[in-house]
Order: structure tokens, then C-alpha cells, then sequence
């Protein structure tokens, strides 16, 4: 009996070997299904509006057939702006955390503090940013505002990830570095880093991603308004971004064609997002054909 229990216990396994792969490729399918479905219906109710002069005119307040030319370059001064900040200190305290902490209360209390800011919700940043910038400082909304609340949400997204990756590189290698006489330092950039380069490359863009579509924070720091002056580099302006202004336009109401602003502006933000999806992914096969 016992024989035959081991006879089938091996086929047995690979019933459920099959099954649970079906599983795994119906939970696939149905989640790629509700992604085309999802950006599929956006840009067919936005792809007709996407016209030349809606992407290069200055918004209208009252008068149909504005354009979001000032909102798509605030979006992208703003996220480059909020990486410009929080990228060397997210990348600084990884590092930190992965080589330099070592395991103990003092690596346990970096780990609470960053996972605690990672959880804080974007509308408390949001009140963070405008009672400490806006209010106390004087800022007002302006640009400076929202960059530096932004680099607040980055931080810990940045930090996380790049201790991930480099936990992730194998010991061989710093030890093979070690070998041939190099420092702690050495072997950081000139071997961890470049190891790790993909997986913080894809969190620096899942970061941007996530900082390109925040709204909550930018209504309270950066304001609903844009500048008369294009393009306007000062960081005292107001900056109203994509997202901002996609949630101005359906909530205010007095504009006669704030729907087909709205579609515009949801499918261009798509568009954008899929752009640093699939530009991070060539990305990553030139950084795995140079580290090779």
C-alpha cells in the first residue's frame, strides 16, 4: 500500500502543479484584461480630443476650447523637480541601510520611521505641506511648495527600494571585490550599484509615476493656477499640473466642454505613464546587456 501511495503521490503533484499554474494564468489574463479595459475606455473617450492645439494652447477659464499646453510642462517641472530632491537623499539612506546600518535597533528604528512615512496618506503630507511651506514659511502655492511635499511622498518609496536591491546583489561579488583589494566604498559604486541599477531604475519610475499622477498634495502646495508666461521656470509661480487640473475641471463645473477636457487630460496622463513604463523596460535590457 505503501508503494502504491508513492506511485501516485508524484502524479498526484502534478495535478495540482497544473491547476494551480491555470489559476495563476486566469488571475494573469483577468488582471491584463481589466488594464486594457480600464486604459482602452480612457483613450477612446479622450483620443478624439487630442489634437495638436489642445496640447499646445493655454487653458480657457470660461470659454470652451482651452488647451493644458502650462499643466503638462508643470507636471513634468514638478516631478523632475521632486526627484531632483529626494532621489540623493533616498538613495544616500538606502545605501545607509543596506552596507552601513548593520542589523540592530538602529537599522529596526531607520526601518519604522521610513515605513511609517511610506503609509502616511498624501492628503496629511498635503496639510503638511501647506501649513509648513505655504502658511509658515510665506510660500503661497507656488512650485518650491509642491516640489518639496513631493520629495516628502518620494523619499521613502526611494530609500525602500534601493535597500531592496542592494540586499538583493550577491555576497560573492563584494566578496570578489574585497578580494582584489578594493574598499567598502569602491565596491559600493563600482559593484553594488551597478547590480542594482535595474531594480532602482524601476522604483525611481514607479516613484515618478506615482508623483506625476498625486493631486491631493499639488491642490494644497502648488495651487490651481498657472502662470501667464510660458514656459515659466521661476519656482514662485503657481503650478497646476495634469492631475490637478483633471480634478479642477470636473469639480467646478463652469466650463461648457469640462468633459472633453477631462477625457483629454486622463488620456494624456495615460499616454505619459505608458511612456516611462515602456521606456524604463528598454532601459533595463540596455543595463542587463552592459552589466553582462
Amino acid at each position: 500500500m505503501r508503494a502504491i501511495a508513492t506511485l501516485r503521490s508524484p502524479s498526484r503533484a502534478k495535478h495540482v502543479d497544473k491547476f494551480m499554474r491555470g489559476v495563476l494564468w486566469v488571475i494573469a489574463l483577468g488582471f491584463i484584461l481589466v488594464l486594457a479595459v480600464f486604459v482602452g475606455a480612457i483613450l477612446h473617450q479622450g483620443w478624439p480630443i487630442l489634437r495638436l492645439d489642445f496640447l499646445t494652447r493655454m487653458p480657457e477659464t470660461l470659454e470652451a476650447g482651452g488647451g493644458i499646453k502650462p499643466q503638462i510642462f508643470n507636471s513634468i517641472y514638478l516631478v523632475l523637480l521632486s526627484l531632483g530632491l529626494s532621489l540623493p537623499i533616498g538613495l544616500g539612506a538606502g545605501v545607509y541601510m543596506a552596507e552601513y546600518a548593520g542589523k540592530g535597533r538602529t537599522l529596526n528604528f531607520f526601518r519604522l520611521c521610513i515605513e511609517t512615512l511610506a503609509a502616511t496618506p498624501s492628503i496629511v503630507l498635503a496639510l503638511f505641506g501647506m501649513i509648513v511651506f505655504v502658511q509658515t514659511l510665506g510660500w503661497s502655492f507656488s512650485i518650491r511648495s509642491g516640489a518639496l511635499t513631493l520629495a516628502l511622498l518620494n523619499i521613502p518609496v526611494i530609500t525602500r527600494v534601493t535597500e531592496v536591491s542592494l540586499m538583493s546583489v550577491p555576497r560573492e561579488l563584494k566578496e570578489a571585490s574585497y578580494g582584489l583589494g578594493a574598499t567598502k566604498l569602491q565596491t559600493i559604486l563600482k559593484v553594488a550599484l551597478p547590480y542594482a541599477a535595474t531594480g532602482i531604475l524601476t522604483g525611481l519610475v514607479l516613484t515618478a509615476g506615482r508623483a506625476f499622477g498625486e493631486s491631493a498634495i499639488l491642490v494644497f502646495t502648488a495651487g490651481t493656477n498657472t502662470s501667464a508666461i510660458f514656459p515659466d521656470f521661476r519656482l514662485t509661480v503657481p503650478g497646476e499640473t495634469l492631475s490637478v487640473h483633471l480634478w479642477y475641471v470636473t469639480s467646478d463645473g463652469t466650463l461648457p466642454d469640462a468633459r472633453e477636457i477631462a477625457a483629454g487630460t486622463a488620456a494624456v496622463m495615460i499616454l505619459v505613464l505608458l511612456i516611462l513604463n515602456l521606456s524604463v523596460r528598454f532601459l533595463d535590457r540596455a543595463i542587463r546587456r552592459r552589466t553582462r
